[in-house]
């Protein structure tokens, strides 16, 4: 096979852009999904402001850190066929 060309290249690291990106919206509509159910469970009186307040903060924790291992592996991903 021969070797990509530059422009090759550039357009495989846009497409891992873009697939990053749809994964970072995936996780975010997770975690929308995740507090409006929260809210409702709270609405019904089954948990506390304070357990409400405690589960935001972990689904926003959870939410960063996967994010952070998106981010982390498109980068790691864009170098790799650049170098190429």
């Amino acid at each position: 096979l021969p070797d990509l060309t530059e422009e090759r290249r550039k357009d495989l690291a846009r497409l891992v852009k873009q697939e990053g990106e749809q994964s970072r919206v995936a996780v975010r509509n997770i975690r929308r999904d995740a507090l409006s159910d929260l809210k409702e469970v709270r609405k019904e009186k089954l948990i506390t402001e304070d357990d409400e307040h405690r589960a935001h903060h972990m689904i926003q924790e959870v939410t960063d850190k996967h994010i952070a291992a998106i981010d982390k592996v498109l980068e790691k991903k864009q170098q790799e066929i650049m170098e190429f």
